[in-house]
């Protein structure tokens, strides 16, 4: 994306970067609030009126009661007092509050922005916050899942969850390298190459939402073996090739550590094409992504013999962000076209 006038651009990048701040945290949050088990302590939606927290001890009452009558209390949670259920709460309605936060930190700019270079200019923008406002519609999708028979929200459901957001904190970065980094003419590597990579790593997203949701990471909690064998022996290998092995929590461990082994071969692939053909503009970006990927397999690695300890977990996804950005910027490095290219006289 090029604009010509510089304050306008300015005011967009610095937007941008907020956003993308936002949108970080609120993965980060996500992520502490389903390691807290706190994803289900608050039973309605409450678009407008679940605003504000409660105020009264009456509030309170009725937050606690409507908990109360939802399979993860009476299962699970049953001998849990006013006290712990605050606990959870706060970090729910704190999810749910930053949402409604990035969702006008983004309308209000981009109204701002429309009425200065014209919505036919601002197109991505638009399907940003049309995907920010189906990310909300997936999150109560996401928890009506576990209000009825389930004492858990549904791993598919968390998956979608997830991968929505890092769409959506992609979009925002790839909008933000358009407005500062000109395309250049030098030697590129194929583009279908980092495609590849980003697409197993959000692949790789997708399963770690699997673990999560399914609390995988607690069956086996040794590495590089799985107890005493490399394949899980409480299953058979035949079973990968079933559709039911997304919903096998031994299965979906299997997947994501060895998804992750993938990930660093491909990578070192293409570090090696990178350097082969000498594209001196993606040695930095390059580099940077490897050095995020050995970083985020040992933090894996620690989670999960650990026992999915919430500081390493929380750890591993926060450096899931970082490793997603350096691989969108090295895709950008290496994208031979702009597909948004705005002027502005």
């Amino acid at each position: 994306m090029y604009i010509e006038n510089n304050l306008t651009r300015t005011q967009l990048s610095n937007w941008l970067i907020l956003m993308f701040i936002l949108v970080s945290l609120m993965i980060i949050i996500g992520g502490l609030t389903r390691l807290t088990d706190s994803g289900l302590s608050i039973t309605k939606w409450e678009l407008f009126s679940g605003t504000f927290p409660p105020l009264s001890n009456e509030k309170w009452i009725k937050y606690f009661e409507e908990y109360k009558l939802i399979p993860e209390f009476k299962i699970q949670n049953y001998t849990m007092t006013m006290n712990e259920f605050k606990v959870i709460f706060w970090w729910e309605w704190g999810h749910r509050f930053l949402g409604r936060v990035i969702g006008l930190c983004f309308l209000l700019p981009l109204i701002f922005f429309t009425l200065k270079i014209g919505i036919k200019k601002l197109i991505n923008f638009y399907i940003i916050f049309l995907l920010i406002c189906f990310q909300g519609l997936i999150g109560w999708y996401m928890v009506s899942s576990g209000l009825i028979n389930k004492v858990d929200v549904s791993h598919f459901r968390l998956s979608l969850h997830l991968v929505v957001a890092f769409l959506i904190l992609s979009l925002i970065l790839w909008n933000y390298l358009k407005l500062n980094i000109k395309q250049n003419h030098q030697v590129k590597l194929n583009s279908i190459i980092p495609y590849i990579l980003l697409t197993l790593i959000f692949l790789q997203i997708i399963i770690g939402a699997f673990v999560s949701g399914m609390d995988a990471g607690l069956v086996y909690n040794s590495w590089p073996l799985m107890g005493n064998t490399y394949f899980p022996d409480d299953n058979k290998f035949i079973n990968l090739f079933e559709l039911s092995a997304f919903s096998d929590a031994s299965l979906v461990q299997f997947l994501h550590r060895n998804l992750a082994y993938i990930i660093l071969i491909f990578y070192v692939f293409t570090l090696l094409k990178v350097y082969k053909d000498r594209i001196t503009k993606s040695y930095l970006a390059i580099n940077i992504v490897g050095i995020l990927l050995l970083i985020q397999i040992i933090l894996g690695i620690l989670t999960l013999i650990s026992g999915a300890q919430i500081v390493l977990a929380s750890m591993h996804q926060i450096s899931s962000i970082f490793l997603v950005s350096s691989t969108i910027y090295f895709l950008y490095l290496n994208k031979k076209t702009n597909l948004f290219f705005v002027r502005e006289s």
